[in-house]
């Protein structure tokens, strides 16, 4: 138990080291290259952080344990949107452009609900769900590249100049995020069996909230900087890529039963999204604001309420 706490400690240490690595090299690419930071974060930033729920889904398939593909990320994207975005814009609001509002909130929010429509009616997703959102995910990735209006520059000082030391920083820090996240899982997921948990409650609990341990770093260390596109495109990026990339490719290998997740489950993952579709509208408009982030965190620790009680 000694050693597990201790790799727990250097998995949470090189998740911290690599979302500052990756948030500075992100940021320089993104002004070098002309692209904005929301796309710099959906795409590259987006598929990195989402890189260990990517191998838990996958392998959970693979082994037929289809609770740990499908409860992991519901849990993962109840995870980002509730408490890694609320917490980022409890540090600082987050601003949201007008592209953010008329098309990756609304994208994400169709995404979800497409995935829990299919859910709940066939009560699992099979092969040709999973090619369907592959496709779908594709398109939007193209989309968005193409439509990319660029990162206006705002006068600020980047720390890292070089473009190539740039690009070593985001491998270095998708590194550390995603072994540190591993160590992170592995153990805390060795504990919880010893203690008898159920797969479902592993998978929508510490296998979601380690595998969310990157993002959660990146969007605080991005708040911090001041880059809260960064932030709010990691978040939809890896939501995005957790149901379309992760669920499809998993879904392909074998399909998925989707019948252990309860209508509590759905209904909280659909209504972090919605939230955030609201608070554009509401308070001080286009901005996530410090009461706005304070309801979503108080859903988040209702619903984990919920969870603990159902054991």
């Amino acid at each position: 138990m000694a050693l597990q706490i201790l790799l727990l400690l250097a998995g949470l240490a090189l998740i911290v080291f690599g979302a500052e690595w990756l948030v500075d090299g992100a940021s320089a690419i993104a002004r070098k290259a002309g692209i904005s930071e929301f796309v710099i974060g959906l795409t590259i930033v987006g598929f990195g952080t989402s890189c260990p729920e990517l191998v838990v889904s996958l392998t959970g398939a693979l082994q037929g344990n289809a609770d740990i593909s499908v409860g992991n990320v519901v849990g993962s994207n109840i995870f980002n949107t509730l408490l890694i975005l609320g917490m980022t814009a409890a540090i600082a609001p987050v601003a949201v452009t007008a592209t953010n509002r008329t098309r990756d909130i609304p994208i994400t929010l169709l995404v979800t609900f497409l995935f829990v429509a299919l859910a709940l009616t066939g009560m699992q997703l099979g092969r040709v769900e999973g090619i369907v959102f592959l496709l779908i995910f594709a398109a939007y990735m193209f989309y968005c590249f193409k439509t990319d209006q660029g990162n206006a520059e705002d006068g600020s000082e980047e720390k890292v100049k070089n473009i190539w030391l740039a690009i070593l920083l985001v491998l270095a820090g998708l590194g550390g995020l995603i072994f540190g996240g591993q160590l992170f899982v592995n153990n805390a997921t060795a504990i919880a069996r010893a203690l008898g948990v159920s797969d479902k409650f592993i998978a929508i609990t510490l296998l979601a909230g380690g595998t969310s341990l990157p993002e959660l770093a990146t969007c605080i260390v991005a708040a911090a900087k001041k880059k809260d596109q960064l932030a709010l495109g990691n978040v939809l990026g890896s939501n995005v890529f957790n149901i379309l990339l992760i669920l499809g490719a998993s879904a392909i290998l074998t399909p998925l039963s989707t019948i252990a997740m309860t209508w509590v489950d759905y209904g909280v993952l659909m209504l972090s999204i919605v939230l955030v579709w609201l608070w554009t509208y509401t308070g001080k408009r286009d901005t996530i604001d410090r009461w706005e982030a304070s309801l979503m965190l108080l859903t988040f620790v209702g619903y984990y309420v919920w969870l603990f009680m159902k054991l």
